[in-house]
């Protein structure tokens, strides 16, 4: 056996042994049909795949219509629980791994559907949303999302709003959102707090990208940051494995594999996404690639061959366990809790 194909049995076997956790897939109507969706969900499935967060709400969405997609997804579940189970714990995701099932939680890509109401944290808490981002490109009650005009922090309605997800157990997430808002959540956080799906600015100058300084304040709270698939985030609208590979590798050189994880924000129907970017200009703002003609997207199939690029490199197996999903497991077991 050459050495090429040594390594890429062993990558394969470690890939089916490891539990494999992608922190984002946007199933949302601007991301593609839920036929579309649920195809996805079969090739996550394909490609190893033990966990996956569903995005199942976004700004400005409001409670409402998140509870009738959470209810749409957990009905779901339970139709098909024989290929599917709710992840709402670590033990969830492990039991999948056993099972040969895929776990599926929940997550809100703003805090819009929360409606300025404390109380509903706990409430989509115990529907199964397990992380929320603070604010999705634009400004919203809580702070400034990254193409916003302006860059402050954290609202008074903020503040308490960071201090009741991490009492109650949701993780915090600052994908999307403005810097000094960022900057705010990880000065006050008493736990850690994530990047679900951030590329590096060093290696893609790019507003939705973040710079080594956000990346570390992030890494301090305990965090931990997924790599993101989407092209233009990657690079020249290249959705490779080995763009992909220089963002993780950035990550792991500058923070410790201890604090990278997969958020590859792989859209079901690139075309539905782009149709979406560039009819929501105010979201997108020229200038940052959207308006190309058509989004690439990595895709699922693409994780196994992230797990031979990083044996490739010489990674241990222990920090490509680590980073495939081990890293989302360890959150897990320190920050959810369990509610009455």
């Amino acid at each position: 056996m050459t050495d090429a194909a040594k390594q890429a049995t062993d990558a394969a076997r470690l890939h089916a042994d490891a539990l494999v956790w992608d922190q984002t897939f946007p199933a949302t109507p601007t991301c593609g049909s839920w036929t579309s969706h649920y195809g996805a969900l079969e090739r996550m499935k394909a490609s190893g795949y033990d966990a996956v967060s569903i995005t199942v709400a976004s700004d400005p969405d409001d409670a409402l219509g998140a509870i009738r997609r959470i209810s749409m997804w957990r009905r779901f579940i339970n139709e098909n629980s024989d290929r599917y189970t709710l992840l709402a714990s670590a033990r969830d995701a492990e039991a999948a791994k056993k099972a040969g099932k895929l776990a599926l939680g929940f997550s809100f890509q703003g805090t819009t559907p929360f409606e300025r109401d404390i109380g509903l944290v706990e409430v989509f808490y115990k529907l199964g949303v397990r992380h929320a981002l603070i604010a999705y490109n634009q400004k919203n009650h809580v702070g400034d999302g990254c193409h916003e005009r302006t860059d402050c922090g954290l609202s008074r309605f903020g503040v308490e709003l960071v201090r009741e997800m991490q009492r109650v157990g949701m993780l915090v997430d600052c994908t999307h959102t403005g810097r000094r808002t960022s900057l705010d959540v990880f000065e006050m956080a008493s736990a850690p707090v994530i990047y679900s799906h951030c590329n590096a600015a060093a290696l893609k100058a790019h507003e939705r990208n973040i710079d080594d300084q956000m990346a570390k304040a992030c890494a301090a709270t305990g965090g931990v940051i997924g790599v993101n698939g989407i092209g233009i985030f990657l690079g020249d609208n290249d959705d490779s494995t080995d763009a992909l590979f220089a963002h993780l590798d950035h990550w792991v050189e500058l923070l410790g594999a201890k604090h990278v994880g997969i958020g590859l924000d792989s859209v079901s129907d690139p075309a539905t996404l782009t149709a979406t970017v560039q009819r929501q200009s105010d979201k997108y703002p020229a200038g940052q690639g959207y308006e190309t003609t058509m989004l690439r997207v990595s895709t699922p199939e693409q994780i196994p061959q992230l797990t031979e690029r990083m044996l490739r490199a010489r990674y241990s197996e222990a920090d490509i366990r680590a980073v495939l999903g081990g890293n989302w497991l360890r959150l897990a077991r320190e920050v959810w809790k369990e509610i009455a």
